[in-house]
């Protein structure tokens, strides 16, 4: 394995601490801030449309940069967030950290993700990515669960120091062992990375990222409050349950890259299609301490399985333009977190109760996976005309 890779996994780590631990600690920093749930929620559907933003506008600013140079100064603005957060007199101080941290998210992950795709032989591409992915699902695995618990026994800034520690440690190890790719030399201009939008199976796959990440963000975002007001969990038990959904995420992250090096379409319609079913299990049963338990295992796996695959075809149909197009996917995943997000607000303040953002979640997922299917069967329709046209070509 490239040592490459796990430097790549390790900014990914950092990264997708500071993303998720929030979730463990809103009950805190509501009361911190004095702020009602759902607006405490904006902490993480404001960072996911920071990401969305920075992933387009930072990437396209950054197309022709040498790419190592790049995502040593995006994880310098990760640690600048952090340390804003971990400092924040006020909900709007604390607000602009996380948006700062989220403007170097998308990018990096965009771009590391093609680095990470250029370190190994075409064939195992979404496998490399995946192991990328790997940092993110240790964060939710390790560094959530943990982060949480200095919250909740420290204070919740507390927390952010130590990601924004994390954060100088990620960037030594990038600098350090990440060599610059062979194709920063020759990068292709923004027209032409522009130029991968023009493909219909860009936008559908962009919108199929929205939606499957959403639907699992609409349940995820208020699990504390789910565990707690639903399952009967005590608060103390919080950060260790969200370890089960950790060992989902790591588990679904490396068996989803795998199969995605086998068939990317296969993959999500078969993780997307039992993501509904885990998230519909879910509401029925949150009331059931033992079913919860597995059931956070089964939706981290199915709902982060999707990850290589998705960042996979999003790269494959953008053909030789891919930078802007896997930065755009990034974007498309924290659109879905945010929109997952604020769906869950809606059902949590209009009365709904705290399993309402979990039904809200499947149905969003359930519309992914419709689009899934189409997208599908266009694109097996055009590889078949393209066969034929082919064999025609050649029988003249």
């Amino acid at each position: 394995m490239p040592l490459g890779l796990i430097a790549l996994a390790l900014g990914a780590f950092g990264i997708g601490l500071t993303e998720f631990v929030i979730m463990g600690l809103l009950p805190e920093v509501a009361a911190d801030f004095a702020v009602s749930e759902a607006t405490a929620g904006w902490l993480i559907s404001g960072y996911a449309l920071s990401v969305a933003v920075g992933a387009l506008v930072v990437t396209a600013a950054t197309v022709r940069l040498p790419r190592k140079a790049v995502l040593i100064g995006l994880l310098v603005l990760f640690i600048a967030g952090n340390a804003l957060t971990a400092m924040a007199p006020d909900y709007t101080g604390a607000m602009i950290g996380r948006i700062v941290a989220a403007l170097c998210h998308g990018a990096f992950f965009g771009i590391g993700s093609v680095v990470a795709s250029e370190l190994v032989a075409p064939d195992k591409k979404a496998g490399a990515i995946s192991i990328m992915f790997t940092g993110l699902t240790a964060a939710n695995v390790l560094g959530v669960p943990f982060g949480t618990f200095i919250g909740q026994q420290f204070g919740w800034r507390a927390t952010f120091w130590v990601i924004t520690v994390i954060g100088v440690v990620a960037l030594i190890g990038i600098a350090a062992v990440v060599k610059a790719p062979r194709t920063d030399g020759a990068a292709v201009s923004l027209r032409q990375e522009l130029s991968a939008f023009r493909s219909g199976q860009v936008w559908l796959s962009l919108v199929i990222t929205v939606l499957a990440f959403g639907g699992m963000f609409g349940a995820f975002t208020y699990v504390a409050y789910t565990l707690t007001g639903v399952s009967g969990f005590d608060t103390a038990a919080v950060p260790w349950l969200l370890v089960l959904f950790g060992v989902g995420l790591v588990a679904g992250n490396a068996i989803g890259g795998r199969l995605a090096d086998r068939s990317i379409d296969r993959t999500l319609l078969l993780f997307i299609a039992a993501l509904v079913v885990v998230l519909v299990a879910f509401a029925l049963l949150a009331w059931s301490q033992p079913a919860t338990m597995v059931i956070l295992v089964a939706m981290g796996g199915f709902g982060f399985g999707t990850v290589p695959a998705l960042q996979s075809r999003i790269m494959q149909f953008a053909g030789g333009a891919p930078t802007l197009a896997s930065g755009a996917n990034i974007g498309a995943f924290n659109v879905g977190n945010a929109l997952g997000a604020w769906a869950g607000g809606v059902g949590i303040a209009a009365g709904l109760g705290y399993t309402s953002p979990i039904w809200i979640g499947a149905a969003i997922t359930a519309s992914a996976l419709v689009i899934m299917l189409f997208a599908a069967r266009a694109a097996s329709a055009a590889r078949r005309a393209h066969r034929a046209e082919s064999v025609e070509l050649v029988s003249v």
